[in-house]
Parts: structure tokens; C-alpha cells; sequence
């Protein structure tokens, strides 16, 4: 049993060295799926008393009014010998053998929250204490209830109390010890009328009667302790507190515990319940109580357990791996990321990812598009036909057939398909800029290293204007080889088609003639066309020979050979990472940790059952 709720109070005290214990968090913790026992009482009804007498010292600030103005998580644990000692988890490495420096260090670390005035605060206490005289248990010690604000207190005081012992009360795994003064009308007491309004079965309250032995002469609370006024699922306890003057004499808190013990055994009215009352038995049967609780929330426990390890390993993946700190792991690093990023911008070429069909739109639609819209019929209309063969024929008229005209109408056409040639060129490069800023945006393993995306983003998009450089340069040089050498097949017919033209007379007569020059201008047509059908296909191979096929084989290149020549602290300037990011993933990989160990822990005493 004791190893049980030792091992809660373990997890319990590790959930809050990391802050994972609930408070206003809306999703639900390990901390509070772990059974406790809050600690719920009116002001002056002997509250502190009891935490004291079951713990067996007197650690507890005093005073009057509201003295406990910040919960206190108080977790016990046995040990079989050695000295006494309690820790607070605000101050870890400092162990206290004087519980008087204890009760100092909770007023000082309630003043530190507070100030020193009559303020209250839900941030806990956290103290631990070792003591051989002690059960397991965790306690949380609320503030007292109260119904009229004093001087000092703001008018919300009242409710800003209930509410922070309601937000401890109503969770369903705490364990609710209602403290009621035996002295006043148990139908008056604060504990049990909130105790019943958030655990109306009563399964989760245990009842204690205090200060017993001040009720008037002649009284008892035999109806209230054997359940008459009052009845409980489970039985109430009475205890018997150190009085004022036992506080002031500084009375032995063992001493104190066999009065009590005494005052049952030869109590008229109670000897008959001795078995069952003080604060040894309270403290026994609430651990007791607490194991039977903690194993029946084992499976659920081990499911929150393991829900949570699948979260949290979930978003340690999404945060990425902690950065490295030696220059070859870094330099490692960065060529990871790169990889990274290069397999999602070829993913996007490859059709893989949603882009890559684009730049097909552009060879098969836009680029033919282009082709046809070029003023070819403008061109090559009578009057320039005529303007542009006299112009080549010069001083001297051509014999046969307007050689030089042909291949000045032929040039000057093809020249209008560098327009064409280019523009593929820059609808490609555009197309695969999108997808480099797709890729970098895709790529998860980058968003940690704002700088590194940055440059990577820019490297990329530098080596495309290089190798759009280069396509344009091959596409125009297509263009201009065919204007350079033209396809002599082509003039070898011109004889023929004269010859089949009937008079060769009146062709000589009218050889700048409308009919001559229509022939003209529809042989070159013909011959630009059939251009026009081997650049469609050779302009956009070229385009994916220069751009496409650099871009997936050496985007990166240039900048890689640039990240051989860094030092360690540039390396480190790339992969500077959100310090909000770092934080994230170091507070992740410590939850995953304790929870890990948490489900070794339990899963052990699970199987052990």
C-alpha cells in the first residue's frame, strides 16, 4: 500500500516541477487524474490542527483571520528510520530539519505571491515531508471558508475562496476531507454543504468532527459520529486537538497524540467508538482509502498515460530534433534539411505534389498559343513582300527567282518567334519559383530554422534564374540556327513551281506582280510553318534540358559548396531557431519523460496487483 501512494505522491511532485498540474488548464492532467485529499474547512475550525496532528508536528502558520491564503500540496511519505526532514519544491536542493524554519518558509513563500496583506492566491505551496511517524498521502491544505470579508479584504474575497476549494473539490478523483468544528450545528457547517453540492453521494466526503472537548457539559456528538445527524458513506472521525495553551506551551506533538488517545479510551460518550477515532486512525484509514482509490484509477490513469505519450511524441516530431552543437553535426544537419526540402520540390515536379503539370500546360497550350497569334499574314502582305524583295534585289534585279528576298522574308519572319521562345522560358521559371516557395513553405523540417528557410529559399530561387539564363540562351539559339542555315530543299522547288506556272514570258512581264508575290509570300509561309513545327517541339525540350533537369539534379549545389566554406558560428547563425520553439520542444521532451516513466512505474504495480 505504502509503495503504492508513495509512488503517486513521486509523480504527483514530478508533474509539478514541470508544471503539468492542471490549475486553470482546461485539458486534463496527470496530476489530476491522480487521486489526492483536498482539505476543506470553515475559518478557526481546527483545520490546521488536524493536518498537524496527522503529520506529527507543528509546522502550520498560525494566526487569526485567513491564515492559509495559498493551497498548500502537502505529500507525506513514510520512511522506516532517520532523521525528520521537509522540502519545498520552490526550493529543491534545501532540506529543512526544523519545522519551525518550515512554518516561516510557508508564510515567506505565501507573502512572496500575496504580499502582506490578506490577499489570496491559487498558485500552491508545494512541501514534502520524510518522517518515519507519517503515512503515505498527499493532503492539500485550502483556504478556510468564510462568509463576511474583513478589513483589508476586497468584497469578492467571500467567493474568490469557494471558488478556488470548488475548483479542487469537484474533480472527481479528489478525495474531500470536510472539517466541522463539534462546538456548532453540523447543519452550519461550510465544509459539508459544499462537500454535498459537489459529491451529493457522499462517496468521496470523509467527515471529521474537531475540538470535541470543548463542546458545553452535559453535550456530545454521538448523533453527528454515529451518523444520525448527518449520515456519510463513510464513517466520521473524531479528533481531539492541542489546545491553545498545549500551542503556547509548545506541547510535544506525540504527547499531544496519546492525550487524544487517552481522552477516546476513557471517554464516557466516545470509548465505544476509541477504535475508530483520532487523528492516527484518520490519517491510517485515508491512506487506506487513497490506495483502494489509486488502484481502482489505474486503467484510466494508464490511459491518460498513454494518450498523452502519443501527443507528445506526436508534436516532438512536428517540433523537430533539438539543434547540434558541433560543427560537422550542424553542417549534418543543414544537408538534412536540404535533402529535406530538394525530395518536396521534386515530389512537386514529379506529380507526386499538385504543380508540376503546369509547366506541361505551358508547352502544350501557351507556347503554341503564342506561335499562332505571331502576325505572320501582316508580315508577309503584298506590300512588304514587295517592299522587302526590291529592297534585297538592290541595283541589280534577280535573274530567276528573289533569292536574297526569300531569305530576307524568311528571316525576318523566324525572328518574330524569338518572343514566343522567351516567354516559355519565363513562364517555366515562374512556374518553378512557386514551387521552390511551395516547397520551402511544405517543408516541416524547415519551419524551426526561419534563417535557413530564408536562405535556402533564396539559393533556390538564384539557381533558377541561372539555369533560366541558360534556357533562354539554348531557346534563342534554336531560333537563330534555323534563321543561319535555311533548308535548301525548300528553294530546289521554286524552278518547279514556276515551270508549272505556266507562261514564263508573262511571268518575267509580271514578276513584281500581285500573283507573283502572293506565291512569294505563301512560300515563305509555308517554309516559316514548318519552322514553326520543330521549334513547338525542340524549344520546350530545351527548356527541360536547361531548367527542368538542372532544377531536380543541382538546385542546391552551388549553395551546398558555399556551406562547406562556413565556419562553425555561421553554421550556427542558420540554424538559429525560435527560442519559443526550443522551450516548446525542451518542456515536450521532459513531459514525455515523466510520463514514460510514470507507465513503467504503474504498469508494474498493475501487473502486480
Amino acid at each position: 500500500m505504502d509503495g503504492l501512494i508513495s509512488l503517486v505522491n513521486r509523480i504527483q511532485r514530478a508533474c509539478t516541477a514541470l508544471g503539468d498540474y492542471g490549475g486553470d488548464n482546461a485539458l486534463p492532467t496527470l496530476w489530476e487524474a491522480l487521486p489526492s485529499v483536498a482539505v476543506v474547512g470553515g475559518q478557526s475550525s481546527g483545520k490546521s490542527s488536524v493536518l498537524e496532528s496527522i503529520v506529527g508536528r507543528d509546522f502550520l502558520p498560525r494566526g487569526s483571520g485567513i491564515v492559509t491564503r495559498r493551497p498548500l500540496v502537502l505529500q507525506l511519505y513514510r520512511t522506516d528510520k532517520g532523521p525528520e526532514y521537509a522540502e519545498f519544491l520552490h526550493a529543491p536542493k534545501k532540506r529543512f530539519t526544523d519545522f519551525a524554519a518550515v512554518r516561516k518558509e510557508i508564510s515567506d513563500e505565501t507573502d512572496r505571491i500575496t504580499g502582506r496583506s490578506k490577499q489570496i492566491s491559487p498558485v500552491p505551496i508545494h512541501l514534502s515531508i520524510y518522517s518515519p511517524n507519517v503515512v503515505n498521502l498527499t493532503l492539500i491544505d485550502l483556504p478556510g471558508l468564510t462568509k463576511v470579508a474583513v478589513e483589508g479584504q476586497p468584497d469578492s474575497i467571500v467567493a474568490d475562496i469557494e471558488n478556488m476549494v470548488r475548483s479542487y473539490v469537484e474533480k472527481p478523483n479528489s478525495l474531500i476531507l470536510a472539517i466541522s468544528p463539534a462546538n456548532q450545528d453540523i447543519a452550519t457547517s461550510d465544509a459539508i454543504k459544499l462537500a454535498r453540492e459537489v459529491d451529493p453521494s457522499g462517496e468521496r466526503t470523509f467527515g471529521v468532527l474537531t475540538k470535541l472537548d470543548l463542546m458545553d457539559k452535559g453535550t456530545n456528538a454521538l448523533d453527528t459520529l454515529e451518523g444520525r445527524a448527518y449520515r456519510l458513506q463513510h464513517p466520521w472521525v473524531g479528533v481531539v486537538n492541542r489546545s491553545q495553551a498545549d500551542i503556547n506551551k509548545s506541547v510535544d506533538m506525540m504527547a499531544a497524540r496519546r492525550r487524544e488517545r487517552e481522552y477516546f479510551a476513557t471517554s464516557p460518550d466516545y470509548k465505544h467508538l476509541a477504535s475508530r477515532m483520532g487523528s492516527e486512525y484518520l490519517g491510517q484509514m485515508l491512506s487506506k482509502h487513497l490506495e483502494s482509490v489509486i488502484k481502482s484509477r489505474i486503467p484510466s490513469i494508464q490511459m491518460l498515460i498513454n494518450k498523452s505519450i502519443d501527443e507528445l511524441e506526436s508534436e516532438l516530431q512536428s517540433l523537430g530534433r533539438p539543434i547540434a552543437t558541433d560543427p560537422g553535426a550542424q553542417l549534418y544537419s543543414i544537408l538534412e534539411l536540404c535533402r529535406a526540402f530538394d525530395q518536396v520540390f521534386k515530389e512537386h515536379l514529379d506529380g507526386v505534389r499538385p504543380g508540376g503539370e503546369k509547366i506541361y500546360g505551358v508547352f502544350d497550350n501557351q507556347f503554341p498559343g503564342a506561335l499562332k497569334k505571331l502576325s505572320f499574314d501582316r508580315h508577309l502582305s503584298i506590300q512588304n513582300v514587295r517592299k522587302l524583295i526590291n529592297e534585297a534585289d538592290g541595283y541589280q534585279p534577280h535573274l530567276i527567282a528573289p533569292e536574297q528576298g526569300y531569305r530576307r522574308l524568311i528571316e525576318s519572319s523566324l525572328t518574330l518567334m524569338r518572343g514566343p521562345a522567351e516567354a516559355v522560358v519565363d513562364a517555366v521559371h515562374h512556374i518553378l519559383k512557386e514551387l521552390v516557395r511551395k516547397s520551402v513553405g511544405e517543408t516541416q523540417e524547415l519551419r524551426q530554422f526561419p534563417t535557413l528557410q530564408a536562405e535556402v529559399g533564396a539559393a533556390a530561387v538564384s539557381a533558377l534564374e541561372r539555369f533560366r539564363d541558360e534556357s533562354k540562351k539554348t531557346s534563342l539559339r534554336l531560333v537563330d540556327m534555323e534563321n543561319s542555315y535555311l533548308t535548301v530543299e525548300f528553294f530546289r522547288k521554286l524552278p518547279q513551281e514556276m515551270e508549272k506556272g505556266g507562261n514564263p514570258a508573262a511571268s518575267s512581264i509580271d514578276r513584281y506582280g500581285d500573283g507573283q508575290l502572293r506565291r512569294i509570300g505563301a512560300n515563305v509561309l509555308s517554309y516559316v510553318n514548318m519552322i514553326c513545327d520543330t521549334l513547338r517541339y525542340s524549344i520546350p525540350k530545351a527548356v527541360v534540358h536547361c531548367q527542368v533537369r538542372e532544377a531536380k539534379r543541382t538546385l542546391l549545389d552551388t549553395f551546398f559548396a558555399e556551406l562547406g566554406r562556413k565556419e562553425g558560428k555561421q553554421l550556427a547563425r542558420l540554424l538559429d531557431e525560435d527560442p519559443a520553439v526550443m522551450e516548446r520542444r525542451s518542456a515536450c521532451a521532459k513531459r514525455l519523460e515523466l510520463y514514460r516513466n510514470a507507465r513503467n512505474e504503474i504498469d508494474t504495480v498493475a501487473w502486480a496487483k
